[in-house]
């Protein structure tokens, strides 16, 4: 209940914002071009997907990478010496499809997605709607720690709505129900089935900064994991987007991302991290 309530006061408290920032601009014609631009600027909010999608015929190189818990000290560097990065392909089918195929190194998980648009924000419709399926291959399972292993038991898959609404041409807003499922989990601390609630926002800067966040509340009372929390700096340079971050979940595929958020902003358990796409 108390998770609940949370996420809805966040979700007030941003949706007054976006409100407001709304009447400002009031007085400002929209064009037809300015709905027509995309809500964000990068393929991610922060380490969640944004409604963005490549356009057809387009290829993208992802590395994405976390730094380990800087709260160590000079212990592990401040996480120098414990990072995790994720390498990835994203290539664009149509304007409204693409595929990704990715593979991260902290779990040694594989994971291939689907991204497809259902509806345009324009004149006459409100919002952008993207779906968004995962299939991940965890290959870091073993038998010494799960004699049964089957390779069945390595997949994992999520389902995602992502609905966007540009505002203005600084700020856009996403809201974004998640689910969860794993063929292999640990009862005492999560569920088989998880359901998740995100929001996430884009307030640009200047001509080519934008400041991100996004915060997602996890559903499972069993679960042994934070709600992944991220605040993020877009940087567009060429024929990229640099993202810097700090969040407190390393895992950065998007399922893990989501359920294994480990650190705790409150103890400064927070890692440091960066998202590179370059574009051909």
């Amino acid at each position: 209940m108390t998770k609940k309530l949370l996420f809805l006061l966040v979700f007030s408290s941003v949706f007054a914002l976006a409100q407001e920032d709304l009447l400002k601009d009031i007085d400002t014609a929209t064009t037809n071009t300015e709905v027509s631009q995309p809500a964000f600027k990068a393929l991610q909010i922060v380490t969640g997907q944004s409604t963005k999608l490549s356009a057809k015929k387009e290829w993208y190189i992802v590395v994405a990478h976390r730094f380990g818990d800087i709260s160590t000290g000079f212990k592990n560097f401040f996480g120098l010496d414990n990072a995790s990065t994720k390498l990835g392909v994203i290539y664009g089918i149509t304007d409204a499809v693409s595929v990704s195929l990715s593979r991260e190194t902290h779990m040694k998980t594989f994971e291939g997605a689907v991204k497809y648009r259902l509806a345009k924000q324009n004149e006459n419709f409100p919002v952008d709607i993207v779906g968004y399926h995962v299939i991940g291959l965890n290959t870091a399972l073993n038998k010494d720690t799960y004699p049964y292993l089957k390779f069945n038991d390595r997949f994992s898959y999520l389902t995602q709505a992502l609905v966007s609404r540009r505002f203005s041409d600084r700020f856009s807003l996403q809201f974004t129900p998640s689910f969860v499922h794993r063929n292999l989990y640990e009862p005492a601390i999560e569920d088989k089935n998880q359901f998740l609630a995100g929001i996430g926002g884009r307030y640009k800067i200047s001509k080519r900064i934008s400041v991100n966040a996004e915060y997602f509340v996890n559903f499972d009372n069993h679960s042994f994991y934070k709600n992944p929390l991220s605040l993020g700096l877009d940087i567009e340079t060429g024929g990229h987007v640099f993202q810097l971050l700090f969040t407190n979940s390393q895992i950065n595929s998007d399922i893990g991302y989501l359920t294994n958020a480990s650190g705790n902003w409150g103890k400064g358990q927070i890692f440091f991290g960066f998202n590179l796409y370059r574009v051909f």
